[in-house]
């Protein structure tokens, strides 16, 4: 039987890599029909937001590999 600790791990982890996952899939999105993003009309500036958000929720999966895993 799991930790209430080992169960908030894993939610975190699963909460993140869900993040991760949409905006890798947003940025694939960008990549692949860039001309059909009507609401975007700088794509450059779209694809960065995404990889910031990536960045973000990829730097708190490491801290809690770093720290809180054993």
């Amino acid at each position: 039987m799991k930790t209430m600790r080992e169960k908030l791990i894993k939610a975190f982890v699963s909460h993140a890599q869900g993040h991760i996952d949409k905006h890798v899939a947003n940025v694939e999105v960008y990549l692949a029909n860039p001309a059909g993003i009507g609401e975007h009309s700088d794509i450059m500036e779209a694809i960065e937001i995404e990889m910031k958000q990536i960045a973000e929720y990829d730097d708190q999966l490491e801290m809690m590999k770093k720290y809180f895993y054993k």
